[in-house]
């Protein structure tokens, strides 16, 4: 993207409703929808009301106390991922099923519980699953279960804390010159994999596809648009890094990490009032480190996702 990301700053022109009603334009043009300058007409308020509804959430977050900033941080995410839905469908929300979460969790703590090892469930309806389709072209994820723990080493700011607190890292730091993005050496004994294997792995995980150069393990995108891919971006040090865990969510889509890990705070801050307390209070093991260290990393990094969604 040629123009630099400054953080709300970035998101002034769309608090016009004439530029709302071009841009919705544009992207419904793009996709071959029909009617695309009534469509934009008709949507371009909505668009507009759901980034300024998102922004006074994140507003709010950042100045309120630690018990409900989980809350606040869920609810202005969710605004800004509908805004992205009415980029591609003109339509949002034909129905009630898409208005739930889409995804659930357990509603009673079991007793010695830890943040790090609760789950939550994917759901067959609702937000989640209809942005992993929508948004990132997934398919159906029903049932599928994920582990906090999992998804807090998808995000690369918190690799130091991971360091720090457990002594291993989650993410390789890639050098990149001239769009190309250079992959350390040691990757190789990490995922225990030869050169050209490692290469066929990576090239599978990016939707748009990669290439390699023909000697060490560099490659460029075929694709600067937003996909699945398991490059992410460290927003606070300005680096590109691969995650070190290969497993099933190795390239997922880090605005659906953010997603879930909001959700599971957001329902444990609503509904499990003594044990939230108590980690807020009593700071009793790595839980609480974490769970600070992503909610103010999520703070800066949501809006920079949807972003980055929108003008991708």
């Amino acid at each position: 993207m040629d123009i630099e990301y400054k953080d709300w700053k970035s998101y002034a022109c769309f608090f016009s409703a004439e530029y709302c009603q071009r841009f919705l334009r544009n992207c419904y043009q793009k996709r071959n929808i029909e009617n695309p300058e009534q469509k934009s007409y008709e949507n371009c308020y909505a668009f507009l009301y759901y980034l300024e509804h998102g922004q006074v959430y994140y507003q709010q977050a950042a100045s309120s106390p630690l018990i409900i900033k989980p809350i606040m941080l869920f609810y202005g995410l969710v605004h800004l991922i509908k805004a992205c839905i009415l980029t591609i469908d003109p339509a949002y929300p034909e129905t009630t099923a898409v208005l739930a979460h889409g995804v659930s969790t357990r509603k009673r703590k079991k007793q010695n519980y830890h943040f790090f090892q609760d789950e939550v469930k994917f759901q067959k309806n609702g937000l989640f699953p209809f942005i992993s389709e929508k948004l990132f072209h997934m398919k159906q994820l029903e049932g599928e279960k994920v582990i906090m723990e999992e998804l807090l080493q998808l995000i690369p700011e918190l690799d130091d804390l991971f360091f720090l607190l457990e002594g291993k890292r989650t993410f390789i730091k890639l050098q990149t010159d001239n769009k190309q993005f250079l992959v350390p050496d040691t990757i190789l004994d990490h995922f225990h994999m030869t050169e050209n294997r490692f290469k066929e792995f990576l090239a599978s995980k990016f939707e748009k596809g990669v290439e390699f150069s023909e000697e060490g393990l560099s490659f460029m995108l075929n694709s600067t648009s937003f996909g699945k891919s398991p490059l992410r971006f460290h927003l606070e040090a300005n680096y590109y890094a691969l995650p070190l865990n290969k497993g099933n969510y190795f390239n997922f889509p880090e605005l659906l990490i953010h997603y879930l890990l909001l959700y599971n705070l957001s329902m444990i801050a609503r509904y499990e009032t003594e044990w939230w307390s108590e980690l807020t209070k009593m700071m009793p093991n790595q839980d609480y480190p974490f769970i600070c260290s992503f909610l103010d990393v999520t703070m800066q990094k949501g809006p920079y996702l949807i972003y980055q969604y929108l003008m991708g």
